[in-house]
């Protein structure tokens, strides 16, 4: 190891010049065409962002050949989680928070005074001299893309390094006050593990945290893309503590162990503002609690982006542009209506149209939208707060979710009344939304004359970019009505994706226009069956032939579409 102190004002860092563009970097790769690097120099010039991210965006290049590109252009070393082993005693020469903010992580020595980091942006001198002052080492930067970098930082994080204190006392009522009284301490280890666990989740794109008690220790488990994986386990000895921190940052009773709970709270992780929901669950074993999610500063997904295709999408955008009318988005719990609410707000989002929301929660926050948040225990349920929306003289209604008929009746009423209402509704599928609000007690007339277009939905993993492999199957399996067999995608597993093969997920869609025959058959109270035949007949795909045409691209496996449409 160097002389050299930590902090030693003599640290030097190589900063990397840059030599040719960035975009003649990716042409001469072979990464992206002229023609298409040039078009995308002018749209980022116009909106103001890096080029490099507007082509991620789009698609014509992936992180890896970004990154790639980026350390040619600064004659740097490139890597990524396939051939970097991180070396754990250099990843402690700082503090997770210090390579949050500087976006950058060690990952290693060369010599005994070079410090190999880990950084997507290695133009970046200000956290390159920052680390050089705070380890007193020469910085040399190995270039990542920032998928890597966020799978580094989440290493920083790693639960089963934080220091367990000795088992607390037997006694439940003298376990409970201790726990009670270390929870409350800011700088107590059970607060710094309840806050790296929920870092961790966070980091790992987490949707739901759930701490379940098992016998010895409580097990936490993350729902990642929609599946639940064991993230790690916290001994017994610790449990009524964590449970205590818990409730306490949801302002609920701690004594309070035998009933159900319901609570919220707000915390911040690299200024960013994440809201939680808790419930907390009395088990025969113990107590349970589940976290649930939500950045409100993230930017909500497109149509394009959820995975709609063009011609859904122009189905969905035409009944957007009507004055008046119910757009519905339906499918079970967690399969993404709300994300597609918010994408069909972006499409109407105009300053000569007043827009108001009733939620529960706000997932997003968009400018230009009036947004309220449900709060049943002072009464403004979604019924109560409809009834004040309607008479705000709003252009666009958007309703989390129609529960009852009191808040059904209320929304299809606007509908027909010169409002443009979007909601969500629980049904297994498109046709089945007519039913479910006749079954609400909506007359079927009101039902027929205020439905524009109903969404259905579901969310299938996507194949990870990175380790997806070719197979084949027989034509028949993939939707193809011919012989022979047809190359498709099959997950692998990499570092990148934890081992499963999968990455992020995509939706699957049907979309049903309301049309004459169909508003007939909903006015006879035809079943459901018959109304998919119908609108099947009229153009609209089904689940299964949607995600058949997503297995064909290269974008999910024939396992996942039989898993969420099954």
């Amino acid at each position: 190891m160097s002389s050299q102190q930590p902090g030693s004002a003599t640290a030097t860092a190589t900063r990397p010049r840059p030599g040719r563009l960035l975009g003649d970097v990716l042409v001469s790769l072979g990464f992206c065409s002229r023609e298409k690097v040039e078009e995308t120099v002018v749209e980022a010039r116009a909106i103001g962002r890096p080029m490099g991210q507007v082509l991620l965006q789009h698609g014509l290049i992936n992180s890896d050949q970004l990154a790639i590109a980026v350390a040619e252009r600064f004659g740097l070393q490139y890597g990524n989680l396939e051939t970097l082993t991180p070396d754990p005693e250099a990843m402690k020469l700082v503090t997770a928070q210090v390579a949050r903010r500087v976006h950058a992580v060690p990952v290693g020595m060369r010599g005994d005074d070079t410090l190999l980091v880990a950084m997507p942006n290695p133009s970046n001198v200000i956290a390159i001299d920052d680390l050089a002052m705070i380890t007193g080492l020469h910085i040399e930067p190995i270039v990542v893309s920032r998928e890597d970098l966020d799978a580094l930082l989440a290493r920083l994080n790693r639960v089963d390094q934080l220091e367990l204190e000795p088992p607390e006392p037997t006694e439940e009522l003298a376990a409970a006050a201790a726990a009670a009284q270390e929870a409350v301490t800011d700088d107590s280890p059970t607060v710094r593990l309840v806050r790296s666990i929920i870092s961790q989740a966070i980091e790992q794109g987490a949707s739901d945290l759930h701490f379940d008690p098992a016998g010895d220790h409580m097990k936490v488990r993350f729902r990642v893309d929609g599946m639940m994986a064991e993230a790690t386990r916290i001994p017994e000895s610790r449990a009524a503590r964590v449970l205590s921190r818990i409730k306490i940052l949801s302002h609920l009773d701690i004594s309070e162990r035998r009933l159900p709970q319901d609570g919220r709270m707000t915390l911040t992780f690299d200024d960013r503002r994440i809201d939680i929901r808790v419930t907390t669950v009395p088990l025969v074993d113990g107590e349970s609690a589940v976290l649930r999610l939500l950045d409100p500063g993230r930017r909500p997904l497109s149509f394009a982006e959820l995975g709609m295709g063009d011609v859904d999408r122009a189905r969905v955008e035409r009944a957007l542009t009507r004055s008046h009318g119910a757009v519905l988005a339906t499918g079970p719990t967690g399969s993404g209506k709300t994300t597609t609410l918010y994408a069909g707000l972006a499409v109407v989002n105009s300053t000569e149209k007043t827009i108001m929301t009733i939620e529960d929660p706000v997932e997003y926050r968009v400018p230009g939208v009036k947004q309220m948040q449900v709060f049943e225990r002072a009464g403004l349920t979604f019924a109560t707060g409809l009834r004040t929306i309607v008479r705000a003289d709003p252009d666009i209604i958007m309703v989390g979710e129609i529960r009852d008929h009191e808040s059904a009746r209320i929304a299809i009423e606007a509908a027909l009344t010169g409002h443009l209402v979007l909601s969500t509704l629980h049904t297994n599928s498109a046709p089945g939304a007519a039913a479910r609000l006749v079954d609400m007690g909506v007359e079927p007339y009101l039902v027929a004359s205020a439905i524009g277009c109903v969404v259905a939905q579901r969310l299938a993993r996507k194949l990870c970019p990175h380790c997806k492999r070719p197979t084949t199957v027989p034509a028949i399996e993939a939707g193809l009505a011919a012989d022979g067999e047809v190359e498709i995608f099959e997950p692998g597993g990499c570092k990148r994706c934890r081992e499963t093969g999968y990455h992020g997920r995509i939706g699957l869609f049907e979309v049903m226009r309301m049309t004459e025959e169909i508003g007939a058959l909903i006015l006879a109270r035809a079943p459901a069956s018959e109304i998919t035949r119908c609108a099947i007949g009229q153009g609209m795909t089904t689940f299964v032939d949607d995600g058949l045409a997503k297995v064909r691209a290269g974008e999910t496996t024939l396992t996942e579409i039989a898993r969420v449409t099954s």
